[in-house]
């Protein structure tokens, strides 16, 4: 399948029931799923916890899905954002469509002001191929996360709080 006739946008409601089957089917038969993903997504949705919600659309067929919302830190910085849950439909997954969603979503939070973003799960070397590395002093559960600061921006040493919908609870 060629990238061609792949529209990126922000996701609008028509099209909440279709990124929710996609959810389900791309984490379907992933061992690391916890399987409440599309539920999370939409617990983000209610709660007005989506920084940002962008499609990949194809012949009006949402293939992929990138969300992300904003976290807490511990030592009060703001304006950063985790990253996911994102999914490509397994017909259009190896073509690029993550890569391209990734890239809407961090033009959008950085042409917004966000301080940065953070990966608390995913395809490490999509994230590390767009600037995100490890930052042993941004932490999950005391896990170092991968990290991308947007503009002349550290990167701050903090314990980082993902919203309830994210963190399991």
């Amino acid at each position: 399948m060629s990238m061609e006739g792949i529209v990126y946008r922000p996701a609008v409601p028509a099209d909440f029931e279709a990124i929710e089957v996609l959810t389900l089917v791309a984490y379907f038969d992933l061992p690391e799923s916890r399987h409440d993903e599309h539920a999370a997504i939409a617990t983000l949705r209610q709660d007005s916890a989506l920084s940002a919600s962008w499609v990949a659309e194809h012949e009006s067929y949402i293939v992929g899905h990138l969300a992300a919302s904003p976290v807490t830190l511990s030592d009060g910085g703001r304006g950063w954002h985790a990253l996911g849950p994102m999914a490509v439909g397994p017909g259009h997954r190896g073509h690029g469509l993550g890569g391209q969603l990734l890239r809407h979503v961090l033009a959008q939070l950085e042409g917004t002001g966000a301080a940065g973003c953070v990966i608390a799960a995913g395809p490490r070397a999509l994230f590390q191929a767009a600037g995100f590395a490890p930052e042993p002093g941004l932490t999950l559960d005391g896990q170092p996360l991968l990290a991308r600061a947007f503009g002349d921006r550290l990167p701050p040493l903090a314990e980082v709080a993902l919203h309830p919908a994210l963190a399991g609870g």
